[in-house]
């Protein structure tokens, strides 16, 4: 599932006319990106949810075999999204990204996959160090211990991508949410884990982080 619905507001004048998704890094969509890390785990199925602008990336995406999750008329926030796409998705764990970041080394999609251990994990998040982390200012979102458990703090930042377990989102009576309900659930139980990764990441939720994302992936230093 990659996320796509959002307006893109801290982008400004270049999300007037068109998705954050479509906007280039590297001569190459964000989508794409994002896209091109995914299939290389060969997922059963791959679905892009839409909302602002959406028929732009369904276009963009007319000759892929990718399944579009519209969201009208109001988006759904990461946790609605998700559950409204299930009925494409399938049953069972899926991964979930953002798609405004961009990756330099490891694909982050089969370090999840390798490390993925669903009778101890409902959740498996990957998280970037902030040294790893090109133009991002935050404090952190999560501690990982050294087992692998996720406790919430300034540490380590969510770098958008993960494995998850979908059954909890048919306790929500809201339509539109945050997966981070989820997230509390699970580090209640003691059952969110993290993943370091060994990296680079780059946000690119601002248009300065189009060049920052740039030279990192050209290896030059940020």
């Amino acid at each position: 599932m990659l996320f796509a619905a959002g307006f893109g507001t801290r982008m400004g004048q270049l999300t007037q006319n068109r998705p954050k998704p479509l906007i280039k890094v590297a001569d190459k969509a964000l989508l794409d990106h994002s896209l091109e890390l995914a299939r290389a785990v060969s997922p059963k199925r791959i679905v892009v949810n839409t909302h602002y602008l959406g028929d732009q990336i369904s276009d963009h995406l007319k000759a892929d075999d990718v399944l579009i999750s519209n969201e009208a008329p109001d988006v759904l926030e990461t946790g609605g999204g998700l559950r409204h796409a299930l009925p494409l998705l399938g049953h069972g764990p899926v991964y979930t990204s953002n798609t405004d970041a961009v990756w330099r080394g490891p694909n982050p999609f089969e370090l999840l996959r390798d490390a993925w251990r669903p009778e101890d994990m409902d959740a498996l998040l990957l998280c970037v160090p902030q040294h790893s982390a090109v133009g991002h200012k935050g404090r952190g979102d999560f501690i990982i211990a050294p087992d692998g458990h996720l406790t919430r703090g300034p540490g380590l930042i969510y770098g958008g991508v993960q494995i998850l377990k979908t059954d909890g989102l048919a306790k929500v009576s809201e339509d539109a949410f945050s997966l981070n309900l989820l997230w509390n659930d699970m580090l209640n139980a003691k059952r969110l884990f993290g993943l370091e990764y060994s990296g680079q990441w780059c946000d690119v939720g601002a248009p300065e982080g189009i060049a920052l994302a740039e030279t990192m992936l050209e290896g030059r230093h940020v």
